[in-house]
């Protein structure tokens, strides 16, 4: 497969919960910058969160509850919250020499990032090949879309094209 350039978009994210979390550590794609544990919470009491501080391969932050909440107020994060960098959006590759039949979802003119999360999440399950989104007129990737699609995104090679007509019509032949 002939990969198309893509424009850079390797940001800084952070996801907060057990779920969203678990599927984001161990990704070889994606860099950990800090994990914080919240001192008395729920993930501190799962085996893999307690682990994390004794491999040393992540800087793990353990903080008490009252700096936690004061740092992370009005999120939901069930004890942890993984500050990571990388590449989520991927290059768009040639699908001509495939002789798998590919199931590509195109999104247009979404704005809602809960709904960009949510359809994440939904193409994932649904063993989608992969997300194809515009550059413009359309919600871009932040934490609140990553946090939605619970790590999803993970799994889920998400690309992104300058015109979608073009591209679509590029798909076709």
């Amino acid at each position: 497969m002939r990969k198309q350039p893509v424009k850079k978009n390797q940001g800084i994210y952070q996801i907060h919960g057990l779920n969203g979390c678990s599927n984001i550590i161990g990704e070889k794609n994606l860099k950990i910058i800090r994990i914080d544990i919240m001192i008395g919470g729920n993930a501190e009491k799962k085996k893999w969160v307690n682990s994390l501080a004794k491999v040393k391969i992540y800087p793990v932050y353990r903080m008490g509850k009252d700096q936690f909440l004061k740092k992370y107020s009005g999120k939901r994060t069930q004890g942890i919250v993984v500050t990571f960098s990388g590449n989520i959006i991927q290059s768009l590759p040639s699908f001509k020499m495939s002789t798998d039949n590919e199931c590509l979802l195109v999104v247009d003119n979404l704005e809602d990032p809960q709904n960009l999360g949510q359809i994440i999440r939904t193409a994932e399950c649904a063993n989608i090949t992969g997300l194809l989104l515009p550059e413009h007129q359309s919600v871009q990737l932040t934490d609140a879309v990553l946090q939605v699609s619970q790590g999803a995104f993970v799994h889920l090679p998400i690309f992104r094209c300058g015109n979608l007509h073009q591209q679509l019509r590029i798909l076709k032949k």
